[in-house]
């Protein structure tokens, strides 16, 4: 029972991270109706710049968040107004070209971090935190797991907030349901595109930098993270925050139950089998289901 309840908890407190790395995905869909096959490039460009802070000014991972968040976010605005908008509003041969574009920028982003940061793995060590645990009741919970949780729930909640009591976050909802309809009641939606890419930037590098302290660092492990978010908005539905939040949560115990009971080496393939059953019979994503009860 203990091992059963010590992996739902590893779970959760993961999940929680993906959640917010996926909320990034989920809001950029869900406004500018892209996949973007570049947001774990970003992610992981916004935990070199923290890493770099903490390496040459000794400056402390968490706080780095403070200098690597906005400039993703900075970085995702630029590259929304002057390279991805270019492609959005022309009529291409390929509908898919948006796709093919965000790809190509996660591909050079990984390329400039290899020549910059080389492809060797990297890991922070942050003293009095990398290796403490909390134990309760027989299970332990790591610190740096737990402080990106709380950091996660924060975000999230800041996001939740920022979407609902501004008028900023009023404007991303209503391009969000109807672009053209948001447009003649005088919504910028160039401004709200290009913002809506810098916050899901954001909020991809505050989750990588979160994950940190736990886990490691080399210029492609972004991969494996761009088809976890996606993996996540397709099970939550797109466009839905609280649906990312569902789905985050049951990928992160998904992977736990599995490496704990079978094997790690096949914690992404049962992700992947949910994945697909759910293209299958819910393809709304976990919305449907709820909506049908």
């Amino acid at each position: 029972m203990s091992l059963l309840l010590q992996a739902l908890v590893g779970g959760l407190l993961l999940g929680g991270i993906y959640a917010l790395i996926a909320i990034g995905m989920t809001l950029i869909m869900g406004v500018m109706r892209i996949i973007n096959l570049a947001h774990g490039a970003l992610m992981v460009m916004g935990m070199y710049i923290s890493y770099a802070l903490f390496v040459h000014l000794g400056l402390n991972v968490y706080l780095g968040m403070f200098v690597a968040v906005p400039a993703l976010f900075c970085v995702g605005y630029i590259l929304q107004k002057f390279i991805i908008r270019r492609v959005t509003e022309i009529v291409t041969v390929l509908p898919e070209t948006q796709v093919l574009l965000t790809l190509a920028l996660g591909l050079a982003i990984v390329e400039l971090l290899r020549i910059i940061f080389t492809s060797n793995y990297q890991t922070v060590e942050i003293p009095g935190i990398s290796d403490k645990a909390f134990y309760f009741a027989g299970i332990s919970m790591s610190y740096p797991m737990v402080i990106g949780f709380v950091g996660a729930l924060v975000l999230i909640a800041g996001l939740h907030l920022f979407l609902t009591r501004t008028d900023m976050g009023r404007s991303i909802r209503a391009t969000a349901q109807d672009s053209e309809a948001a447009r003649y009641m005088g919504v910028n939606t160039r401004k709200v595109t290009c913002i809506t890419f810098g916050i899901g930037s954001a909020l991809a590098a505050a989750g990588g930098i979160l994950l940190l302290p736990a886990y490691y660092l080399y210029p492609g492990v972004g991969n494996a993270f761009t088809l976890k978010a996606f993996i996540i908005t397709i099970l939550g539905g797109m466009g839905s925050t609280v649906g990312a939040i569902t789905g985050g949560v049951l990928l992160g115990v998904v992977e736990s139950l599995t490496a704990t009971y079978w094997s790690m080496g096949y914690q992404d393939l049962l992700g992947l089998i949910i994945f697909l059953l759910v293209l299958v019979f819910l393809p709304g994503g976990l919305q449907t289901l709820l909506k049908r009860k």
